[in-house]
């Protein structure tokens, strides 16, 4: 068996900050005016503790210098120089722009994409996954509604907890967000649809809250296929209806071809109808909204079940990292520690694909 020296004893940070360009972030840091009367914080040891807290799940600012100090004498094998104190580590994440951790979260996944891409046992290997791309947004609920607009109320209480959006866009065939758009909870979610976006032949998945005509007839033009929920108190008018049925009589699938009238805007789509067999047994129709009439119903069905692909990255950032306690409590502060979850959670992606 040959040797193999890439990760031959390192430790599994020391893993995972191989991929760290240190010049190129703290010029990242530079361009957006992070390293002005900086003298030892720079933008990559900023980078490198917000890694090792939200990789270790710290809860505090107090418990990451507690932890850092602790393993004072490791850190420098990492690039961690001196262990920052609170105030530093708060300043900071207070003055320097979340951009920054935009800049190197949008370097590292255009660097690694095509790693994250060439594992086809996890991603699948049906023709349409390198077309599909999946759109969805989840809400990081914060205590306080003064910094980003809270939506809905507590059953109780009456009052509204503020909350941070953060719409995703994935190729279904890497696992990862390729673009990332922060908002309030009380943001509409069809803002993220941008048909301008995409290319003839892609196809995207989404779910019922990015309905919208004028957008569906712009991607329909741009040759770009969608896949979604329908609304029940959608109004159309039906132009062909079939039934697909089973030996037993029973229906498989039913078929529709519907138009929409809305400010002017006639939308020509296809319904399927099938029966969903729910874990309890219990069949519930589902009825899908598409403007493809070539595919099968059994791929239009595939395409959106692996909508929940998005779902399912979702609850991983949520259960692996720490985001019911933020090392801040500005606006800047909540969206770094969110960026450096997602830079965390890119950089395990890429080390499983390798």
């Amino acid at each position: 068996m040959s040797k193999s020296s890439n990760f031959f004893g390192q430790p599994i940070y020391g893993q995972l900050i191989k991929s760290l360009n240190r010049e190129k972030i703290v010029e990242f840091s530079r361009k957006h005016g992070g390293e002005k009367y900086v003298k030892s914080f720079d933008g990559y040891t900023h980078l490198l503790t917000m890694l090792y807290a939200v990789i270790q799940r710290f809860d505090s600012l107090r418990e990451i210098e507690t932890s850092m100090t602790a393993e004072v004498r490791k850190l420098h094998h990492v690039g961690i120089d001196t262990v920052p104190k609170r105030s530093t580590l708060s300043d900071a994440n207070a003055r320097r722009s979340e951009k920054f951790f935009e800049d190197v979260y949008r370097d590292l996944y255009a660097a690694n994409k095509d790693i994250l891409s060439s594992d086809s046992r996890r991603n699948g290997t049906e023709e349409w996954i390198k077309q599909l791309r999946i759109i969805d947004s989840t809400t990081i609920t914060l205590f306080s509604n003064a910094i980003f607009k809270g939506v809905g109320r507590h059953p109780k209480t009456g009052k509204k907890k503020g909350g941070i959006k953060v719409h995703s866009v994935i190729h279904a065939n890497e696992g990862v967000p390729c673009d990332v758009q922060f908002t309030s909870a009380a943001t509409n979610d069809s803002f993220m649809l941008a048909p301008s976006h995409y290319s003839h032949n892609e196809i995207v998945a989404l779910d019922r809250a990015y309905i919208n005509y004028a957008k569906f007839e712009e991607l329909t033009d741009r040759g770009v296929v969608y896949v979604t929920k329908m609304k029940k108190n959608l109004s159309y008018e039906v132009l062909v209806d079939c039934m697909h049925q089973n030996p037993q009589g029973l229906m498989e699938y039913r078929e529709q071809v519907v138009v929409f009238r809305k400010d002017g805007i006639n939308h020509i789509a296809r319904i399927i109808t099938y029966v969903d067999i729910k874990k309890n047994g219990k069949p519930k129709l589902i009825s899908l909204l598409t403007n493809d009439f070539d595919m099968p119903p059994e791929t239009i069905v595939a395409i959106y079940r692996r909508r929940w692909q998005i779902e399912s990255l979702f609850k991983q950032i949520k259960q692996n990292f720490p985001l019911r306690y933020f090392y801040g409590e500005s606006a800047n502060a909540i969206k770094i520690q969110i960026w450096v979850t997602l830079i965390a959670n890119l950089l395990l992606s890429v080390l499983q694909s390798k």
